[in-house]
């Protein structure tokens, strides 16, 4: 019986490595954070993250980076290389850098992790819809001058704050804020319980380079 129980769990292993790999999987939401809140370890802690849970996926052939902006000068929209990405199934979120911040087919249904579920989102218990990214609507960082927008640049867990966008594209209302995949509202604080409190887990989103 054990070696039955070890057999269908490689063999399950083997098929999400295959799924992720032959569906040419070049984007995903990460299926679970740091741990840590908004502390990633800085941008270079959240790629090797990405890597990871790529790796874990199939899909750690090709080189991720996170979707995350560092105040003042390194924008997330530069850090992801320049297209297409498909998600886990093989569907186009975006074609291009362009078309990822003007009109992404990005939507719960889509915005898929690296092993191919969807993440919770609003109306969902609990909600995950919250996205770290630090980012303008253009995936740009925003200046100094207008506080801390990245949790300290991705390395604190406790006071301070971070832009995050909405993978379900819903939000309170019907503004523009509410539907954006990457720029609706600051978090109320960088831990993960803060993060918790106003709908997220900590997750981000993960793009292969190439």
């Amino acid at each position: 019986m054990r070696l039955s129980r070890i057999a269908v769990a490689a063999s399950l292993a083997f098929a999400a490595s295959a799924f992720a790999q032959d569906k040419d999987m070049s984007f995903f939401v990460t299926s679970a954070g740091s741990g840590k809140g908004a502390d990633l370890g800085g941008v270079k802690g959240a790629d090797q993250h990405c890597q990871a849970l790529a790796k874990a996926a199939g899909a750690g052939n090709k080189t991720w980076h996170a979707y995350l902006s560092e105040s003042p000068s390194t924008n997330a929209r530069d850090r992801i290389g320049k297209g297409p990405w498909k998600n886990a199934k093989g569907e186009v979120v975006a074609k291009n850098v362009e078309d990822l911040h003007s009109n992404p087919n990005i939507n719960k249904q889509t915005a898929l992790t690296e092993k191919g579920e969807i993440v919770n989102g609003r109306g969902d218990k609990p909600n995950m819809h919250d996205m770290l990214t630090g980012s303008t609507p253009e995936g740009r960082a925003l200046p100094a001058d207008k506080g801390d927008t990245t949790c300290g640049n991705w390395t604190k867990s406790g006071e301070g704050s971070a832009i995050v966008g909405h993978h379900d594209r819903r939000g309170l209302d019907e503004c523009a804020a509410a539907k954006s995949w990457n720029s609706s509202h600051p978090s109320k604080g960088c831990s993960q319980d803060s993060l918790k409190g106003t709908g997220g887990n900590g997750y981000f989103y993960c793009f292969a380079t190439k």
